[in-house]
């Protein structure tokens, strides 16, 4: 990165490696040196919570606001009803308005472990777009707004060319979400005063739109800034595992098991992770990420223990590794291993008994039936740190009178134990 930046916000950008590309660094660095600037980052509720792969979006509002500027999370109640396009292969499935309403009550859940919300001029607002958007009247929107957009300029951009390219169809109704993403940008600048938009790199050319629109309108000068797209060093998408999203909400991902997630981080990633998802400084962060053979298992869990304690908090941090420390290093259970809770009528087989299949699907450890077959099949499966080759195997409420331990592989394990 060739310009130097005054400004700390977008050092810490460009040092730690949130930055992909800018709209205008020499502008955005004078504007960030005033203090207080507003910026934004809008989400869209498409669940109860959001996952690893949001992170780092989350993680530069959080920047922001220690560097002095008024960070700005937008949740798209009014853009999930259309659904974002970008690189996606379909459409997405359309939610009910109580349904968006739910998800943004539980993503707010997230947010509050990493932004401080308040009336201080640094202070995070937390707005809806579904506020200006649900009462636009269609032909003034078409005539004052819609005249700013070239069809052509549109059908450019990536998101939408590799749509095209693939032959895949694209709706008028997913089209419109580009516009919809521009005027929020636009009316963020004229209710708040907002002059920066961040995002990953999938979403340049809507920020480019939402500055374009902005400038035409109200003649204002306004910034974009994105991030890299994060993948693993083995190509995988960040935040997706084998079984499933790793989610920030605990209610969705037991602390445990996100912890888990980042102590089995791979080597090559520690040093780049330990820069993007922690507060650790550079220098700290180069040190862990180059340490090697046994030495490089200290800083994953150096990793694990500072991104559970922003997203979860010290104790569950501080349980997560001890519960790790008892499952692996003394073949113990582990006190806060994910527990499923079964009640007398949860015994599918004659009212009295479960077998160990069905504990393997209730507990998450595998998805179906055949999957736990399969996990038992290939020597995977063990109950209580025992071998176990018989999925059929069954256990009445007697056999569950204490927790029962279950494995799959060496690093997802749950208990079992029955209802008071």
């Amino acid at each position: 990165m060739a310009y130097h930046p005054k400004s700390e916000f977008l050092r810490i950008m460009i040092e730690r490696g949130f930055l992909a590309d800018c709209t205008d660094y020499q502008g955005l660095d004078e504007a960030l040196l005033e203090g207080g600037m507003p910026g934004y980052i809008g989400f869209d509720a498409t669940a109860r919570s959001l996952h690893v792969g949001s992170l780092i979006q989350i993680m530069m509002l959080r920047w922001m606001q220690k560097c002095g500027q008024k960070p700005i999370v937008l949740m798209g109640g009014g853009t999930t009803k259309v659904g974002d396009p970008s690189f996606r292969a379909d459409e997405r499935p359309l939610l009910t308005p109580a349904q968006i309403d739910d998800n943004i009550a539980g993503i707010r859940q997230v947010f509050s472990r990493y932004l401080d919300f308040g009336d201080a001029p640094t202070g995070a607002l937390m707005l809806n777009n579904a506020e200006w958007l649900e009462d636009l009247n269609y032909l003034e929107f078409l005539r004052d707004i819609g005249r700013h957009f070239s069809v052509n300029r549109m059908l450019a951009f990536e998101s939408v060319k590799s749509r095209l390219d693939r032959e895949q169809s694209l709706s008028f109704l997913e089209f419109n979400y580009m516009i919809l993403q521009a005027y929020d940008f636009l009316e963020l600048n004229r209710r708040y005063g907002c002059r920066l938009q961040m995002g990953g790199s999938d979403q340049w050319g809507n920020i480019v739109n939402g500055i374009d629109l902005t400038r035409r309108v109200l003649d204002h000068e306004i910034y974009g800034l994105t991030s890299p797209l994060l993948t693993t060093s083995d190509g995988k998408k960040m935040g997706k595992t084998a079984d499933g999203a790793i989610w920030l909400n605990a209610d969705m991902r037991a602390p445990y098991e996100f912890w888990q997630f980042w102590r089995n981080t791979n080597d090559a990633d520690v040093g780049r992770f330990l820069k993007l998802y922690t507060e650790l400084p550079v220098e700290e962060c180069d040190r862990l990420g180059a340490l090697e053979g046994s030495e490089i298992n200290a800083a994953k869990i150096r990793l694990a223990n500072e991104v559970t304690t922003l997203a979860h908090g010290p104790e569950a941090a501080a349980a997560a590794e001890a519960t790790a420390r008892e499952v692996f290093e003394k073949g113990g259970v582990g006190d806060d291993l994910p527990t499923v809770t079964l009640a007398p009528g949860d015994f599918p087989i004659d009212g009295h008994s479960i077998s160990a299949q069905q504990m393997f699907v209730a507990a998450g450890l595998t998805k179906s039936g055949k999957d736990t077959k399969r996990l038992f099949a290939e020597g995977g499966a063990r109950i209580d740190d025992a071998p176990a080759d018989d999925p059929a195997r069954l256990f009445t409420a007697a056999d569950l009178a204490r927790p029962v331990k279950l494995s799959a592989g060496r690093k997802r394990h749950a208990l079992v134990t029955l209802a008071d």
